[in-house]
């Protein structure tokens, strides 16, 4: 009982002591405020591990940050933003529009907590048309450049693919890789199908296929009547010539053309290019849907989903009542114009939030259309700082009439079916996990992770009947790893690990091994390698990892200090009492529970839905219902780890059995020369075919080197 007062007194000495640090982190805050000058700019908050908490910005620096420490939030979500700030820092800017662009430039770069996020997503697909005598039209995935031309980008990979189908149709152009085109002696089955005009060997003539890709570039570009002139224009020419067979083939064009601005659903060529954009709120989620018209086609559109929504808008709405209270305190000639209060009044809605954040992560730094169509009015100030970054003037549409009102209406209803079909999905996907933790009679203390959650909550959270999808769920930090074998007869042996976590697959945290060192096909080797690479490391910080959450920091062997993932909830094994025996001695030698190991064994005769729950801590088989909820989310991911196992397998057996590998070890042989050899021959196999002598005759391969590539693929 002595020692009693004694912890105590150091808790209260201890407590002392932080409270001492963050009066003083304030006095520093406070004082870095009051050094702010009036003008705009952006801010940038941090907390004590230098993690960035909020980027925002400013027409007044000084007022708007000095907004944020006015009063006591108390437990809202802004005030416990507040409460973790440990520093900040600023960049003052010239106008509003240069503040907008560098906002969200670092809001895409440094992914902040409290700001709403979109996934910089850069898998928008392009028609790519390349800058050789005789160019290709291809389908492109990545970074545009200046070297060869783009058109899009296009919603999906199908809008792009149907494209290029329709320009093989109409203008005849050449789609096959440089490597088949520079070595082929006769003409493929596209030119007798008639969907190339042959320019590899020799069919069609340099000038006659460049005056084809300029028409399909004008098509591309929305200009189907002027390429439809264009071929009256020769079509006649020929005639009066007397070349009727070259006529005929003018003629062939113009019909199929016709035929594709016949089966267009959109029937007016005046909007070249130009994205629809609406906006859907419900649930405590969001969702833009971006329609996109290229060339006058309507391609498609695409669900965006963002994140930390209602974190950023509690606090720019917070934000900007804390500075109203301080603008109606402050003299007449110290408040904002009309527009500006107009301009700063659309912040209060969610949607319009959500939207402005869309358009500037999205178009800054890549293409924006001349036209948007949007289905709530945006901030000026952005459409102007999109404009001037593109160097086009870009026009907004809030009231479209005819066919716009056709194509926005149809966005509204995507944006809304998209958005009940992912709180339709999270919602399952949270009742398949909460069965499986009832199925498997995990002791995860539900109980007390809800009575936290609650008290952590804050003050101004919605209730449930407000939003049913904002309630804090206990078992949002399940974390489930699941392993799998493949291999070919032995051959390329691979693990995969893939991740559950949030109620969906983490993709990003999926891992592959290498299995090596082993007797080729023997599958329970292969998963003790897999297991003990997985968690040596983790095992260094003992149990009381389990009960945390992300990556934890450890001391390797080696002295190094580094992070290792939590060691998971629930650890699935595809496989049955043999592989669960080893996982079992690999978690023994580890010293981690064997409670959370479970194997998945295959049912009789492997068929779906008959399969059994092995366990590695001595419980009974558990055979669930083939209609259980848990069974079929056990299934979801077991079918993930085989599908990832199996695809690096393939990849892995592909590699060895063309020989990249070995073209690429060679001594002297870089991306140049290796890009020039199989130019050259069309391929690995084709180098290990070819001769010293035609290996000798590639630019830039010596007799010396030639020899050796030889030697080597042999």
């Amino acid at each position: 009982m002595s020692d009693l007062p004694n912890d105590s007194d150091a808790a209260s000495a201890t407590s002392a002591t932080a409270a001492s640090e963050r009066e003083q982190t304030w006095q520093r805050l406070l004082a870095e405020v009051s050094r702010l000058p009036a003008l705009p700019g952006v801010y940038r908050y941090f907390d004590a591990q230098n993690n960035v908490l909020y980027v925002g910005k400013a027409r007044d620096l000084k007022k708007r940050v000095s907004s944020y420490f006015q009063k006591n939030h108390g437990g809202t979500r802004i005030g416990h933003m507040v409460s973790r700030i440990d520093r900040m820092e600023t960049t003052v800017v010239r106008s509003e529009a240069e503040a907008l662009l560098l906002e969200n430039n670092l809001i895409k770069t440094l992914n902040p907590r409290f700001n709403i996020l979109f996934r910089d997503d850069k898998s928008y697909p392009y028609l790519k048309i390349s800058s050789q005598d005789f160019p290709r039209m291809s389908y492109y995935r990545g970074a545009v450049d200046r070297k060869h031309r783009y058109h899009g980008p296009y919603p999906n990979a199908w809008a792009v693919k149907e494209t290029i189908q329709l320009m093989q149709k109409v203008f005849l152009l050449r789609t096959c890789e440089d490597a088949i085109y520079n070595n082929r002696s006769r003409p493929c089955l596209l030119y007798q199908i008639k969907r190339c005009s042959g320019p590899c060997v020799g069919m069609v003539s340099q000038e006659d296929y460049r005056s084809a890709v300029g028409q399909a570039e004008r098509f591309l570009l929305g200009e189907p009547e002027a390429v439809l002139a264009d071929l009256q224009t020769r079509m006649m020419a020929f005639a009066e010539e007397m070349a009727y067979e070259q006529a005929a083939e003018v003629r062939n064009q113009i019909s199929a053309l016709s035929r594709v601005l016949h089966q267009q659903s959109v029937d007016t060529v005046m909007d070249k290019d130009v994205d629809v954009l609406a906006v859907k709120v419900h649930g405590g989620r969001a969702c833009v849907n971006l329609a996109m018209v290229r060339g006058g086609r309507h391609l498609g559109d695409r669900a965006h989903f963002p994140v930390h929504v209602q974190d950023h808008v509690a606090l720019t709405t917070a934000a900007e009542a804390d500075l109203a209270q301080i603008s109606a305190s402050a003299s007449p000639a110290a408040l904002p114009s009309t527009e500006e209060r107009s301009a700063e009044a659309w912040s209060q809605s969610t949607e319009v939030a959500v939207l402005e954040a869309f358009l500037a992560q999205h178009y800054i730094g890549g293409v924006v259309p001349s036209l948007l169509i949007l289905s709530h009015p945006v901030d000026p100030e952005l459409v102007e700082a999109l404009g001037a970054q593109s160097g086009r003037k870009v026009t907004v549409v809030l009231q479209p009439r005819e066919q716009r009102r056709g194509w926005l209406d149809m966005a509204i209803k995507g944006a809304e079916l998209s958005l009940a079909r992912l709180l339709s999905e999270e919602g399952s996907q949270q009742a398949r996990t909460r069965a499986l933790v009832e199925a498997l009679n995990l002791d995860l203390d539900l109980d007390a992770r809800e009575a936290g959650l609650e008290d952590a909550a804050p003050a101004d959270a919605p209730t449930p009947a407000e939003a049913p999808a904002q309630r804090h769920d206990p078992l949002a930090g399940l974390r489930i790893e699941c392993f799998d074998i493949s291999h070919t007869a032995g051959e390329a042996t691979q693990a995969s690990c893939v991740v559950y976590e949030g109620h969906k697959m983490q993709a990003a945290q999926y891992r592959r091994y290498n299995i090596t060192g082993i007797t080729p096909g023997d599958d329970y080797a292969a998963m003790k390698q897999a297991l003990e690479r997985r968690y040596r490391d983790a095992s260094l910080s003992g149990d009381a990892n389990l009960a945390g959450e992300g990556a934890a920091e450890v001391t390797a062997k080696d002295g190094k200090k580094r992070k290792v993932a939590r060691v998971p909830d629930i650890v699935l094994i595809d496989g049955g009492k043999g592989q669960v025996s080893m996982a079992r001695e690999v978690f023994t030698q580890l010293r981690l529970p064997l409670s959370i190991i479970v194997g998945v064994e295959k049912g009789e005769g492997r068929k779906v839905g008959l399969e059994e729950l092995v366990f590695a801590d001595g419980r009974p088989k558990l055979q669930l219902s083939p209609s259980s909820a848990a069974l079929m989310l056990v299934a979801q991911i077991r079918d993930e780890a085989h599908r990832f196992a199996i695809t690096g397998m393939r990849a892995k057996r592909a590699s060895v059995r063309t020989g990249s590998s070995s073209l690429e070890d060679i001594p002297g042989v870089g991306p140049k020369r290796r890009a020039r050899l199989l130019q050259r021959f069309g391929g690995v196999r084709g180098v290990t075919a070819a001769s010293v002598d035609d290996l000798a005759g590639v630019d830039g391969i010596s007799r010396e080197l030639a020899e050796e590539i030889y030697r080597a693929l042999r």
